[in-house]
Protein backbone atom coordinates (compact mmCIF):
# COMPACT_ATOMS: atom_id res chain seq x y z
CA UNK A 1 0.00 0.00 0.00
CA UNK A 2 2.53 2.17 0.68
CA UNK A 3 4.63 1.74 -2.87
CA UNK A 4 0.85 2.23 -4.73
CA UNK A 5 0.90 5.94 -2.35
CA UNK A 6 4.74 6.51 -2.91
CA UNK A 7 3.61 5.96 -7.33
CA UNK A 8 0.70 7.95 -6.66
CA UNK A 9 2.18 10.78 -5.23
CA UNK A 10 4.95 10.91 -7.65
CA UNK A 11 2.78 10.67 -10.99
CA UNK A 12 0.78 13.74 -8.85
CA UNK A 13 4.33 15.64 -8.54
CA UNK A 14 5.53 15.03 -12.20
CA UNK A 15 2.51 16.00 -14.08
CA UNK A 16 1.30 18.65 -11.90
CA UNK A 17 3.95 20.14 -9.78
CA UNK A 18 7.00 22.82 -10.61
CA UNK A 19 9.48 19.93 -10.44
CA UNK A 20 12.89 21.00 -8.41
CA UNK A 21 16.30 19.83 -9.96
CA UNK A 22 18.96 19.46 -7.63
CA UNK A 23 21.56 20.73 -9.63
CA UNK A 24 22.10 24.01 -11.35
CA UNK A 25 20.96 24.64 -15.20
CA UNK A 26 23.43 23.59 -17.47
CA UNK A 27 24.63 26.85 -19.42
CA UNK A 28 27.40 27.90 -21.42
CA UNK A 29 29.41 31.33 -20.48
CA UNK A 30 29.49 33.96 -22.30
CA UNK A 31 27.18 32.95 -24.94
CA UNK A 32 23.56 34.64 -25.56
CA UNK A 33 21.11 32.93 -27.18
CA UNK A 34 18.99 35.29 -29.71
CA UNK A 35 16.36 33.23 -31.87
CA UNK A 36 14.17 34.16 -35.15
CA UNK A 37 10.69 33.49 -34.95
CA UNK A 38 10.50 29.92 -36.94
CA UNK A 39 13.77 28.95 -34.27
CA UNK A 40 12.11 29.56 -31.07
CA UNK A 41 8.96 27.70 -32.63
CA UNK A 42 11.68 24.91 -33.40
CA UNK A 43 13.51 24.83 -30.58
CA UNK A 44 10.18 24.85 -27.66
CA UNK A 45 8.63 21.93 -30.35
CA UNK A 46 12.21 19.92 -29.31
CA UNK A 47 12.07 20.75 -25.82
CA UNK A 48 8.56 19.72 -25.32
CA UNK A 49 9.47 16.42 -26.90
CA UNK A 50 12.31 16.36 -24.25
CA UNK A 51 10.22 17.09 -21.03
CA UNK A 52 7.54 14.32 -22.17
CA UNK A 53 11.00 11.83 -22.14
CA UNK A 54 11.55 12.92 -18.64
CA UNK A 55 7.79 12.26 -17.76
CA UNK A 56 8.31 9.05 -18.95
CA UNK A 57 11.67 8.35 -16.97
CA UNK A 58 10.25 9.58 -13.90
CA UNK A 59 6.91 6.55 -14.59
CA UNK A 60 9.72 4.03 -15.50
CA UNK A 61 11.94 4.19 -12.62
CA UNK A 62 9.16 4.56 -10.27
CA UNK A 63 7.04 1.53 -11.64
CA UNK A 64 10.34 -0.48 -12.00
CA UNK A 65 11.64 0.61 -8.42
CA UNK A 66 8.47 -1.02 -6.72
CA UNK A 67 8.52 -3.98 -9.22
CA UNK A 68 12.09 -5.21 -7.34
CA UNK A 69 12.63 -6.79 -4.52
CA UNK A 70 16.45 -5.95 -4.34
CA UNK A 71 16.68 -3.21 -2.04
CA UNK A 72 20.13 -2.36 -3.80
CA UNK A 73 18.49 -2.03 -7.25
CA UNK A 74 15.64 0.11 -5.98
CA UNK A 75 18.40 2.66 -4.83
CA UNK A 76 19.96 2.29 -8.29
CA UNK A 77 16.36 3.28 -9.31
CA UNK A 78 15.55 5.87 -7.45
CA UNK A 79 18.95 7.87 -7.70
CA UNK A 80 18.78 7.09 -11.56
CA UNK A 81 14.48 9.04 -10.96
CA UNK A 82 16.39 12.00 -9.01
CA UNK A 83 18.87 13.05 -12.16
CA UNK A 84 15.87 12.61 -14.54
CA UNK A 85 14.11 14.84 -12.33
CA UNK A 86 16.80 17.58 -12.81
CA UNK A 87 16.27 16.72 -16.69
CA UNK A 88 12.21 17.24 -15.99
CA UNK A 89 12.91 20.68 -13.85
CA UNK A 90 15.38 22.00 -16.88
CA UNK A 91 13.39 21.05 -19.82
CA UNK A 92 10.37 22.45 -18.00
CA UNK A 93 12.53 25.76 -17.20
CA UNK A 94 13.39 25.62 -21.18
CA UNK A 95 9.94 25.16 -22.39
CA UNK A 96 8.79 28.51 -20.25
CA UNK A 97 11.85 30.45 -21.31
CA UNK A 98 11.08 29.78 -25.24
CA UNK A 99 7.24 30.07 -24.60
CA UNK A 100 6.16 26.74 -25.06
CA UNK A 101 3.86 24.54 -23.21
CA UNK A 102 4.42 20.89 -22.36
CA UNK A 103 2.79 18.06 -23.79
CA UNK A 104 -1.21 17.83 -23.10
CA UNK A 105 -0.59 14.37 -23.77
CA UNK A 106 1.62 13.87 -20.52
CA UNK A 107 -0.76 12.12 -18.14
CA UNK A 108 -1.39 9.51 -21.57
CA UNK A 109 2.69 9.13 -21.48
CA UNK A 110 2.96 8.78 -18.00
CA UNK A 111 0.43 6.26 -17.81
CA UNK A 112 1.64 4.39 -20.68
CA UNK A 113 5.29 4.65 -19.53
CA UNK A 114 4.39 3.52 -15.69
CA UNK A 115 2.46 0.57 -17.37
CA UNK A 116 6.01 -0.46 -19.51
CA UNK A 117 7.91 -0.42 -16.29
CA UNK A 118 5.90 -2.61 -14.47
CA UNK A 119 5.89 -5.16 -16.62
CA UNK A 120 10.05 -5.08 -16.78
CA UNK A 121 10.61 -5.02 -13.39
CA UNK A 122 7.71 -8.15 -13.06
CA UNK A 123 9.63 -10.19 -15.66
CA UNK A 124 12.51 -10.24 -13.53
CA UNK A 125 15.52 -7.90 -12.52
CA UNK A 126 18.08 -8.74 -15.44
CA UNK A 127 15.59 -8.32 -17.87
CA UNK A 128 14.07 -4.86 -16.41
CA UNK A 129 17.74 -3.38 -16.60
CA UNK A 130 17.66 -4.57 -19.61
CA UNK A 131 15.07 -2.77 -20.62
CA UNK A 132 16.71 0.49 -18.87
CA UNK A 133 19.84 -0.08 -20.87
CA UNK A 134 17.92 -0.15 -24.39
CA UNK A 135 15.78 2.87 -23.42
CA UNK A 136 18.75 4.82 -22.56
CA UNK A 137 20.43 4.08 -25.42
CA UNK A 138 17.59 4.80 -27.42
CA UNK A 139 17.26 8.33 -25.58
CA UNK A 140 20.92 8.71 -26.42
CA UNK A 141 21.05 8.32 -30.02
CA UNK A 142 17.74 10.26 -29.75
CA UNK A 143 19.25 13.95 -27.84
CA UNK A 144 22.05 13.26 -30.18
CA UNK A 145 19.70 13.93 -33.08
CA UNK A 146 18.58 16.90 -31.34
CA UNK A 147 21.48 18.23 -30.66
CA UNK A 148 22.17 18.53 -34.97
CA UNK A 149 18.35 19.57 -34.83
CA UNK A 150 18.39 22.55 -32.30
CA UNK A 151 19.35 26.18 -33.79
CA UNK A 152 23.16 26.71 -33.41
CA UNK A 153 22.60 29.85 -31.45
CA UNK A 154 20.34 28.21 -28.89
CA UNK A 155 23.05 27.82 -26.26
CA UNK A 156 20.64 27.02 -23.27
CA UNK A 157 18.71 24.20 -24.76
CA UNK A 158 21.94 22.67 -26.61
CA UNK A 159 23.98 22.89 -22.60
CA UNK A 160 20.78 21.30 -21.66
CA UNK A 161 20.49 18.29 -24.19
CA UNK A 162 24.25 17.94 -23.99
CA UNK A 163 24.09 17.44 -20.02
CA UNK A 164 21.21 14.91 -20.47
CA UNK A 165 22.89 13.11 -22.75
CA UNK A 166 25.92 12.20 -20.78
CA UNK A 167 23.66 11.26 -17.89
CA UNK A 168 21.58 9.04 -20.22
CA UNK A 169 24.92 7.31 -20.94
CA UNK A 170 26.17 6.50 -17.59
CA UNK A 171 22.33 5.59 -16.71
CA UNK A 172 22.59 2.50 -19.45
CA UNK A 173 26.29 2.07 -18.47
CA UNK A 174 25.41 1.44 -14.77
CA UNK A 175 22.22 -0.42 -15.29
CA UNK A 176 24.56 -2.49 -17.63
CA UNK A 177 27.07 -3.37 -15.14
CA UNK A 178 24.26 -4.55 -12.60
CA UNK A 179 23.74 -7.40 -14.87
CA UNK A 180 21.27 -6.18 -17.39
CA UNK A 181 20.23 -9.22 -20.21
CA UNK A 182 20.34 -7.97 -23.56
CA UNK A 183 17.04 -7.61 -25.19
CA UNK A 184 15.92 -9.47 -28.25
CA UNK A 185 16.21 -7.80 -31.51
CA UNK A 186 12.23 -7.46 -32.12
CA UNK A 187 11.68 -5.84 -28.50
CA UNK A 188 13.82 -3.29 -29.48
CA UNK A 189 12.63 -2.41 -32.76
CA UNK A 190 9.18 -2.41 -31.11
CA UNK A 191 10.58 -0.02 -28.29
CA UNK A 192 12.10 2.15 -31.22
CA UNK A 193 8.83 2.25 -33.34
CA UNK A 194 6.95 3.11 -29.69
CA UNK A 195 9.15 5.88 -29.16
CA UNK A 196 8.48 7.37 -32.73
CA UNK A 197 5.02 7.61 -32.24
CA UNK A 198 5.67 9.51 -29.06
CA UNK A 199 8.43 11.86 -30.14
CA UNK A 200 6.27 12.66 -33.33
CA UNK A 201 3.32 13.28 -31.40
CA UNK A 202 4.66 15.31 -29.03
CA UNK A 203 6.26 17.64 -31.39
CA UNK A 204 3.20 18.89 -32.17
CA UNK A 205 0.92 18.04 -29.27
Amino acid sequence: MDSLINAADGALRTLFAKPRASRPCPTVAGDITQLTGPEKTLAGALMRVNHVGEVCAQALYAAQAISTNDAALRQQFLAASEEETDHLAWTRQRLDELDARPSLLNPLWYAGAFGLGLVAGRLGDRLSLGFVVETERQVEAHLAGHLERLPAGDHESRAIVAQMKDDEARHAQEASSAGALELPPPVRALMSAAARVMTTTAHYI
